[in-house]
Order: structure tokens, then sequence, then C-alpha cells
């Protein structure tokens, strides 16, 4: 099991006809936005030529005068990750369409700037980790050695570069978690 965003995941089991099940995931994302009234031409998920290959998924879609963004990237295979952005959206959509979330609550989760990527490798250099690493606990361990060596009570504080990397292990949380 995976825990993404709060929720336990099946790890996928995609053995084989990757590309037409990459496009039947493709449109299934599509066809959960569109429950919220999103046109397909408002979504955006490009696929992988060769959807086994280690890659990112990512989707960006307009939904309330907002554009919207989730990836994933930690499983590896642009197909695996791809099926968790399905999921994902899928649970969350549910929950703001049964109300247990606000149309600004579903809003806030999935929005991020358009150069969302460019800042995920700042903040893993900030935090000194190699810029494509995925495993958050080592991450996090960077990230505590750096806070407690910046903190603005210590001897050598600095509160400006403290803040900074709260919020680059912020950002990384976000997409990991």
């Amino acid at each position: 099991m995976l825990k993404v965003r709060g929720y336990d995941i099946k790890k996928p089991v995609i053995k084989d006809s990757f590309s037409r099940r990459a496009a039947k995931l493709k449109n299934d994302i599509i066809a959960t936005l569109g429950v919220l009234g999103v046109e397909s031409r408002q979504v955006d998920i490009e696929l992988q030529p060769i959807p086994i290959k280690n890659a990112p998924a990512s989707v960006t879609w307009y939904f309330a005068g907002q554009r919207l963004y989730y990836s994933y990237t930690s499983l590896g295979r642009f197909i695996d990750n791809l099926f968790i952005v399905d999921v994902i959206l899928e649970l969350e959509v549910t929950r703001l369409i049964s109300k247990d979330i606000t149309e600004d609550e579903f809003c806030r989760s999935f929005s991020e700037d358009d150069d969302v990527e460019k800042q995920r490798q700042e903040a893993r250099t900030l935090l000194g980790v190699d810029i494509n690493e995925k495993d958050f606990e080592l991450i996090t361990r960077k990230y505590k050695l750096l806070a407690k060596e910046h903190h603005p009570d210590m001897p050598n504080g600095n509160p400006e570069l403290f803040k900074k990397i709260n919020l680059a292990h912020k950002l990384l949380k976000r997409e990991l978690v």
C-alpha cells in the first residue's frame, strides 16, 4: 500500500498494453474532471511515448477560474504515476461532490504556480539532495538538519534562510506525500 495525500492506495500492477492503458487512464481523468463541468479541452495530460519510462505524470486543468495542477513522481514508471494521478483525482472529486470539502478547499489543494517543477528542483538543491530525489524520508532528514542549524534561536541562526528551508520542505511534502 502507498500513502498518497492521506489515502492508502494499492500499488498498481500494470504488466502489459502500456500505451493503451495510459490512454485509458487519460480518458478516465478527463471523465472524472468532466463531472465537475471541466471540458476536455480544458484538461492537459501529456502522455509519454514510452509509458514504462521513468517519468512523472501530471495533469493541468481549469476549474472555477483557476489553473489547477497535480503531478506524481514517486513510483518511477510513467504509467504507474498516471494511475496514482487518476486515483487521487477521483477520490478528491468524489469528496467535493459529496460536500466533504468545499470548492475553495479543492482548488487550494491543487493550486500551484506555472513554474512548480522549477521550484521543486530549487527546493531540492536548497535542501542538499539530488534534483531527482524522491525519498521523502531522506529529504526530511536533510530538512531537519538544516532547520536546526539555521533556526533563529541558534547562535548562527538565519531567519530568512530558515523560512526558505521550511517552504522548500512544504513544497516537496506536497509533491511526495
